[in-house]
């Protein structure tokens, strides 16, 4: 009885952590073994300045990088070979950098190279 009651609690946990999961506003990603959590609400470029920092960069004509890895919000960039540039004022995101790199605009913590944000 009490095997079958714990069988009954293990599964009603696992169909929950989902929608548990769904319910927060944090983004997750999963880099090397660690997690990263960004609030898009309180960090990186606001939903409703992108158009207007995408229409940015093409104006400036940031160049594109390309690496080996993928792009992912927690992400190392490589020490060498890529520049990064200020984000202007306008889009209040002072302490970070970007950058294009594989066709995707992203926002970097400088001093680490961490990708904060993949403006999309």
């Amino acid at each position: 009885m009490r095997n079958r009651i714990l069988a009954i609690a293990a599964i009603a946990g696992a169909i929950g952590a989902p929608i548990a999961a769904q319910a927060q506003s944090d983004t997750v990603g999963i880099v090397r073994g660690g997690s990263v959590i960004i609030n898009d609400d309180a960090d990186g470029i606001a939903v409703d300045q992108r158009p207007a920092f995408r229409e940015y960069i093409i104006r400036e004509r940031v160049p594109n990088y390309t690496i080996p890895d993928r792009v992912i919000v927690g992400g190392v960039l490589p020490e060498t070979g890529v520049t990064y540039y200020d984000v202007p004022q306008t889009y209040g995101v002072m302490p970070y950098r970007y950058t294009v790199v594989n066709g995707q605009t992203v926002l970097v913590e400088p001093r680490s190279r961490r990708i904060v944000q993949v403006v999309e």
